[in-house]
């Protein structure tokens, strides 16, 4: 097999495999229902995928995980400031002003 089949033999796989799951629900619509549990497990989907990608970018520092990063204590900022004042423009302010202020210091 050469090499520019193997290619795009991989690029019909990889995109077949990464279509029909997401076209499924489209196709089965409401004939098939996802059990109940599912359906509840599923909520929680995008904050988990959130905080999978943040995470890793505040926790660490040139691949080793460093808990006093000024990242880290941004990010507590804006969690507070969310968490008890309910404004949303506040983390954004809180957690750029704590960074700015880490990194000068």
């Amino acid at each position: 097999m050469t090499d520019k089949l193997f290619l795009w033999l991989t690029f019909i796989l990889i995109g077949a495999a990464t279509l029909l799951p997401r076209s499924s629900f489209i196709v089965v619509g409401h004939k098939a229902q996802l059990p109940p549990k599912f359906q509840k497990a599923l909520r929680y989907a995008p904050a988990a995928a959130i905080a999978a990608l943040v995470a890793p970018d505040i926790l660490m520092v040139d691949g080793n995980f460093v808990m006093m990063n000024p990242k880290f204590f941004a990010s507590v900022a804006a969690v507070f400031s969310i968490i008890f004042l309910r404004n949303p423009w506040l983390p954004f302010v809180a957690g750029i002003g704590v960074l700015t202020g880490i990194k000068f210091l």
